[in-house]
């Protein structure tokens, strides 16, 4: 199934998310966020706690300067009434020529003009990101270990 098409059957406001998304760009972000979120949204992600659409924009603006080629593919969308939900990965490019993939969801509530009013983000950072570091990674991972319920 092509991307379009699977865009085609779900909901106008939830397709007009992803496909923002899945063309972020430091020109689209400018372009477009004035489209996608109500003027008073509210974001919320492992590190972010923001309110309004300059303040969203400052939290794309910074994944920009502080990322390799970062970029969202979205696996799957559903909608229920005001709400959506997004699973994705969410790609980096590193320097030494590997790529980092991030998993999480999204949760979506859409205002009346079908504009974004809450997002919020759900991943682990501990997972996805702190054990891949070089000094923090052994750590994470121990620590994981320590804590998790062994096996039968």
């Amino acid at each position: 199934m092509t991307h379009m098409s699977k865009l085609a059957h779900i909901d106008p406001r939830t397709a007009r998310v992803v496909a923002f998304f899945e063309h972020l760009s430091p020109s689209s972000l400018k372009q477009e966020l004035t489209q996608i979120y109500a003027e008073q949204a509210r974001f919320k992600d492992p590190f972010n706690e923001v309110q309004g659409q300059a303040a969203i924009a400052r939290v794309f603006e910074h994944m920009f300067a502080t990322t390799q080629a970062p970029r969202f593919e979205v696996l799957s969308a559903m909608t229920e009434g005001q709400q959506a939900w997004l699973s994705w990965e969410f790609l980096i490019d590193r320097p030494s020529g590997d790529t980092w993939h991030i998993r999480g969801a999204t949760h979506l509530h859409y205002a009346e003009d079908g504009r974004i009013a809450r997002h919020r983000d759900y991943w682990d950072p501990a997972e996805e990101l702190y054990a891949r570091l070089p000094v923090l990674g052994p750590l994470v991972r121990w620590l994981t270990r320590r804590l998790s319920t062994p096996p039968h």
